[in-house]
C-alpha cells in the first residue's frame, strides 16, 4: 500500500491482507501488538496460518463472504474494539482489514437520532 504514512503512528494497531491472507500491511502499534509473533517479519505471511481453530476458520469464513466483524475484547483489564472488514479499490475486493483500538475505561456515549 505505501502511500498511506498516517498510519504507522496511528494510536490503534492496523493490519492489511489481500484476498488470499498474505499481510500485506501492518502500522507500528501492529508491530507492537504483534511483536512475540514477529511483528513487522509477519509481513508476506498468511495470517491464515498465525491463527488456531476455531478462530482461523471463522476468518477464512469472513474472507469468503465479505462480510465485517465487530466486537470488544478485555485482556489485563484493557478493552479494546476490534473491528475487521474487507476493504476494495474501485469496487473490487482487495482483501481484510483489521484495526484494534484500546478503549477508555468509561467513555460517553451519544444517540443523535435525526429529529427536527
Amino acid at each position: 500500500m505505501g502511500g498511506h504514512k498516517w498510519i504507522q503512528e496511528f494510536s490503534g494497531a492496523v493490519t492489511v491482507c489481500d484476498p488470499e491472507g498474505t499481510v500485506l500491511e501492518m502500522n507500528d502499534e501492529a508491530d507492537r501488538a504483534f511483536r512475540k509473533w514477529g511483528g513487522k517479519q509477519l509481513l508476506g505471511s498468511n495470517l491464515l496460518e498465525c491463527h488456531p481453530e476455531p478462530a482461523c476458520s471463522k476468518l477464512r469464513q469472513l474472507m469468503e463472504e465479505r462480510r465485517k466483524n465487530v466486537y470488544t475484547i478485555e485482556k489485563k483489564g484493557i478493552r479494546k474494539l476490534v473491528y475487521q472488514a474487507p476493504w476494495y479499490v474501485n469496487g473490487q475486493y482487495q482483501g481484510f482489514v483489521e484495526i484494534v483500538i484500546e478503549l477508555p475505561s468509561s467513555m460517553p456515549h451519544f444517540i443523535r437520532d435525526a429529529s427536527p
